[in-house]
């Protein structure tokens, strides 16, 4: 039986929303509190969230679920996928789902898709393929694991599907989706 977990990276301080975008409002809860309730109700069980900028904060906000402090989050993205890596490596998971905290159109029933596919092909990457680009969420299997622990930069893991095309299985989601980074795409969701 595969063991995966979910990592959602939410350590970013949103310069470019110039507020705290984790938190923004979105359907009854917050954009990162959106993220937690669909990872929450997809089959995967065992849920983490990377956080830096604004740590305090967004705990108090967002309750029942493990979070991981990236205190090198001003590096990059990358130093969150690190950081959420190493501590999972501990527990003994075979896979891991990366998800984003500003991606609100991601539901649990596309996280469950992800995850099984990767059951049945438990070797291969398994990630999102939207605006003729690869992306997260994506599933990385443990053989990526030493990969994902290598990155650097202000880049998430676009470079390893490009590296290992051959072994990427893309996914298309019923909806497009989009990543909220400044005032007018939040605006763009909520007027929807």
């Amino acid at each position: 039986m595969q063991k995966t977990a979910i990592l959602i990276l939410a350590a970013g301080s949103s310069s470019r929303m110039g507020s705290i975008k984790q938190l923004l409002p979105y359907k009854n809860t917050t954009l990162l509190g959106w993220a937690t309730q669909q990872a929450q109700q997809s089959i995967v069980k065992n849920i983490f969230c990377v956080l830096g900028a604004n740590k305090a904060k967004i705990e108090e906000q967002i309750p029942k679920i493990e979070f991981i402090y990236n205190k090198n989050h001003k590096e990059g993205l990358s130093t969150s996928i690190v950081c959420g890596v190493q501590h999972l490596l501990q527990k003994g998971f075979d896979s891991i789902l990366f998800m984003l905290a500003d991606q609100p159109h991601v539901t649990f029933q596309y996280l469950n898709n992800l995850v099984e596919t990767s059951k049945n092909h438990p070797h291969k990457i398994i990630a999102s393929f939207y605006e003729d680009t690869i992306g997260v969420p994506a599933v990385f299997p443990k053989n990526y694991f030493n990969d994902l622990l290598n990155l650097t930069g202000d880049k998430g893991a676009k470079q390893l599907f490009i590296k290992n095309e051959a072994d990427v299985i893309k996914i298309k989601p019923s909806e497009n989706i989009i990543d909220i980074d400044t005032p007018d795409e939040y605006q763009n969701l909520i007027n929807q």
